[in-house]
Formats: structure tokens, sequence, C-alpha cells
């Protein structure tokens, strides 16, 4: 999957090594695309984005009761693109925490309703 590959993942069109694997768990997926979305890198199926690297962060959009789950078990938050403005679909997720390839998976198979199982 083309990308640069940078260690922090800030820049718009860099993917943090944290990332990577993401990106690398889509990258032979004919409906999956990689690039700049959002000021940030990431993934779309069909041209919805589902997983994000945002500075470093790893974000999904999830069925809100899934996202609820997260937040309560204090694996992530829900994803806050600007102040006070909430995305209820949307998870945020710090380095180390949490299996996102599991997740991406899961978010792919939600705004894709097709996909990569397991």
């Amino acid at each position: 999957m083309p990308a640069k590959r940078s260690g922090s993942g800030n820049d718009a069109g860099e993917v943090s090594a944290a990332f990577e694997p993401v990106a690398e768990a889509f990258a032979e997926d004919p409906r999956v695309t990689a690039g700049r979305m959002m000021a940030s890198f990431g993934l779309k199926v069909n041209g919805k984005i589902f997983a994000m690297d945002v500075r470093g962060r790893f974000v999904a959009k999830l069925p809100r009761a899934r996202v609820d789950e997260l937040t309560a078990s204090g694996a992530g938050r829900r994803f806050e693109p600007g102040p006070g403005r909430v995305m209820k679909q949307w998870i945020a997720m710090e380095p180390g925490t949490g299996d996102w390839v599991e997740l991406a998976k899961e978010a792919y198979r939600f705004v894709g309703g097709t996909g990569l199982g397991g």
C-alpha cells in the first residue's frame, strides 16, 4: 500500500509505525483505498472512511454500541475532530491499546457491509 512512513504519523500523508499493520492488513483488498483524508492518513472502503491514523492514534468507525463498550472498558474514547464535537460512532485509541487490526476489520465490515472475515 503506497504510504509515506514516519515515526509519529503527524503529517497528513504519512502513516505512523503503529498504524502500519492496519494499512498492511488491507493492502491487497481492491475495495480499499488509502491516503490523505480529513488531514490524516486513512483507509476507505467503497469511498467511505473506516479507519484513520490521527496524530498517531487509531480512529475507526464502529456501531455506537461497540464504541460505548470500548469507552466503558477504558480501551479508548469517542473521537473528537474538534473541541466539543464528539463523534458517537467513532473510537479513538492510543498506541498500545487494543488490537487495531481486528478493530479495523470490524470497522471495514460495518462501513463496507461485507469483506474480511474474523
